[in-house]
């Protein structure tokens, strides 16, 4: 089912594209209050992966004709090293420690379509406040943010609950469990020992029903079918888990959310062996490829002068990703670490282009810092709409509504929403020079690993490193080990002082500085601690959406084409995609 849904996508991108774009706004380009939003989110792609970036062995036409007629960021960050928490943070314009979206165990994203742990339901996407302003919202491809809260049918986390009209796509991730051919890769080290584990208790079995055949064990039958049973529910219990895994009159926002470049890098024929760079370069080029569908779409139907185009990635490229020889993960060029790494540049240092003839210039360079979370005020505001800052009237009243939208998940409710995002559109017209954000904090899970200081008056970027990952092997830039870099425990090193290092002069973070090669150090240190400081007076406690208890495999979660566990694909003819 996976691998259909992928090979429809190139044949469904135009005509799905052509539904939303057929609802051009009647305004001239000039008086435009309302413009069309095309969001181009790519998944997994690092910064080095793309031709713009320095690319020089993966061909991006498509993306690197964006930036040349449009705007490119060079310092455009996530919020979050991972699918999960980033995508959050980008629909939201909040840090995800804020929506309970980051997590304070190994599990930081979420792990299952039957899990209970989701975006809440009483978070303001920027979808819900564009459909308020009586725009089409659609979103195509991945989504992550979850399905159900307590049943089967609540969708409470499903994207129509979330403000998009229409929704075609993936409700979970790519992973190549979903490949017969690749290598499990959902929770390997837990599941090698669960094999293990399972190995030992029907080997006791099968030593004990031999034993009592051949009279070397006295043991009573009843006992063995005890045994016997017990081996077969530990084996049904852990496996039934990880085993199943396979309009003219109004404007539109489209959300096209790529299942490109993740593992298991599903990719059509016609792109197989046609790059440099194997197949997660075939998987890129694709990517690429469908951009250029999308904008030839808006193209010919005269609609390039009245849209926003953004196209980013979610977070940086996998390292540690690969297959004996092969390398499946991206590439993030001179920044050090990768995905899962919440505080070097490698995992949250993404692609930031923005095109809007007319009213963007074309082929212009920014190297302030930006973030996907400034998304979401930016286009709200072209919208017309409001960013909302404290929807609560009052306290008592915030938690009965809580209490209300989301009942399986009761925790201490916040009273304000503080959107942590910035308008761009100042800074990409030019009309701005420096970056609103002076401040961007970058945490692994709700773990702050680091934090970025804008010193506007100078235009240095100081960022100080409370808390690394241990590379292994030592010096690798990755952890080669684990496949994932962790965010606490054995596998950091806390750093007292922090590690500093000046951005605008050493982007790959290769030589921290310190007090005695920096006068400015202790300085520094002090002004981000007392941004920190100020910073965690705005948290407030939410929900764990990524606890164990919300992201555990739940069975009467589970969506499913029939009666559950007697599940089928509803397989798409050629007739239902013509209808839509």
């Amino acid at each position: 089912m996976i691998w259909q849904l992928t090979s429809h996508w190139s044949a469904l991108v135009t005509p799905l594209i052509f539904g939303l774009l057929l609802q051009a706004p009647c305004t001239q380009p000039a008086t435009i209050t309302q413009p069309n939003f095309v969001l181009l989110l790519a998944d997994d792609l690092g910064i080095g992966d793309v031709g713009c970036y320095g690319n020089d062995t993966i061909r991006t036409p498509n993306i690197d004709r964006l930036a040349k007629e449009g705007v490119k960021l060079t310092q455009h960050i996530a919020a979050a090293p991972l699918c999960t928490p980033s995508r959050a943070a980008f629909l939201t314009g909040r840090y995800p420690l804020r929506s309970g979206m980051d997590a304070i165990n190994d599990y930081r994203v979420i792990f299952w379509n039957a899990g209970s742990g989701g975006l809440p339901p009483n978070e303001t996407t920027f979808a819900k406040i564009l459909q308020h302003q009586g725009y089409s919202t659609g979103l195509i491809g991945k989504w992550h943010q979850g399905v159900n809260c307590e049943s089967r049918n609540d969708h409470c986390h499903h994207p129509l609950k979330h403000g998009f009209d229409y929704f075609y796509g993936m409700p979970f991730t790519l992973i190549s469990d979903c490949e017969p051919t690749e290598t499990p890769e959902m929770d390997r080290a837990f599941r090698r020992k669960l094999w293990f584990s399972t190995q030992v208790v029907g080997l006791i079995t099968l030593t004990a029903v031999l034993g009592r055949l051949t009279g070397l064990i006295s043991v009573h039958w009843k006992t063995l079918t005890c045994l016997a049973g017990f081996s077969l529910l530990f084996f049904i219990s852990w496996f039934s888990s990880y085993g199943f895994v396979r309009n003219k009159q109004k404007p539109f926002l489209l959300l096209l959310s790529f299942l490109h470049s993740h593992t298991p890098l599903l990719t059509t024929e016609k792109f197989l062996g046609k790059s440099r760079h194997g197949l997660y370069g075939d998987n890129v080029e694709e990517m690429d490829w469908m951009v250029g569908q999308v904008l030839d779409a808006i193209d010919k139907e005269g609609l390039k002068d009245t849209t926003l185009v953004y196209f980013a990635s979610d977070h940086g490229g996998w390292l540690e990703r690969q297959e004996g020889e092969r390398q499946l993960g991206g590439w993030n060029g001179i920044y050090k670490g990768g995905k899962a790494m919440g505080g070097w540049e490698g995992g949250i240092r993404v692609p930031g282009i923005f095109r809007w003839p007319g009213v963007l210039p074309a082929g212009a360079v920014i190297d302030e810092p930006t973030s996907l979370m400034d998304i979401y005020p930016t286009v709200v505001n072209l919208a017309g709409g409001t960013v909302p800052q404290d929807r609560a009237a009052s306290s008592s009243e915030r938690c009965a509504g809580e209490a209300q939208q989301c009942p399986a998940h009761p925790a201490p409710c916040s009273v304000s929403r503080v959107i942590d995002g910035r308008d761009l559109l100042p800074l990409l017209r030019g009309a701005a020079a420096r970056s609103e954000h002076e401040f961007l904090f970058h945490y692994c899970g709700v773990h702050l690993h680091a934090v970025r200081w804008h010193q506007k008056d100078t235009g240095a970027v100081w960022k100080a490193h409370y808390v690394t990952p241990i590379f292994s092997p030592p010096g690798a830039g990755a952890c080669y080990d684990r496949g994932f870099c962790p965010c606490f425990g054995e596998g950091v090193t806390h750093h007292e002082p922090p590690l500093l290092f000046e951005l605008s002069q050493d982007p790959s973070e290769a030589k921290p500085l310190s007090a005695d090669t920096e006068p400015l150090f202790d300085a520094v240190i002090r002004k981000i601690g007392k941004a920190i400081e100020e910073h965690r007076r705005t948290l407030t406690p939410v929900p764990e959406q990524l606890s164990v208890s919300n992201v555990v495999w739940k069975p009467w979660l589970q969506p499913c084409c029939g009666t559950f566990p007697f599940c089928w694909c509803d397989k798409e003819d050629d007739n239902k995609l013509d209808d839509l």
